[in-house]
């Protein structure tokens, strides 16, 4: 039977998409088999890269502040997502997500991807659709 294992997040790491992420379960860190789960704050006027995770489901809660994601083949979709909220993002879906200000925002984030960046894939034909 494998081990429960509790970690408390500490160290950092850069992801493909443009932002640092506290290290979280995944399968690098617990062993995870389907699952990874980090934290993410985002500076006032951050912003990710725009992207997609290739058949791997993300679902992510708003704990602090506010963010604007723009969504869908050419980001013409506009969300806002507050502290609070629950976000859904389908396997596949391009998306770039930005902290519009005045404070940070901040999120607990889980993917269907237990190495969290493999499935990650750049989409920089779509950068400047985005104002």
């Amino acid at each position: 039977m494998p081990d429960c294992i509790k970690l408390r997040p500490g160290a950092t790491y850069a992801g493909k998409q443009g932002f640092s992420y506290f290290e979280g379960i995944a399968r690098e860190t617990t062993g995870a088999q389907a699952i990874c789960m980090h934290l993410l704050t985002i500076p006032p006027g951050g912003r990710a890269k725009a992207h997609k995770h290739a058949t791997h489901e993300t679902a992510i809660y708003m704990t602090e502040g506010v963010t604007v994601m723009y969504w869908g083949d050419q980001l013409q979709h506009r969300m806002e997502v507050a502290a609070g909220d629950l976000l859904y993002i389908p396997a596949d879906t391009p998306h770039l997500p930005f902290n519009p200000g005045p404070g940070p925002a901040s999120a607990v984030i889980a993917r269907t991807d237990p190495h969290e960046q493999e499935s990650v894939v750049l989409l920089p034909e779509l950068e400047h659709l985005v104002p």
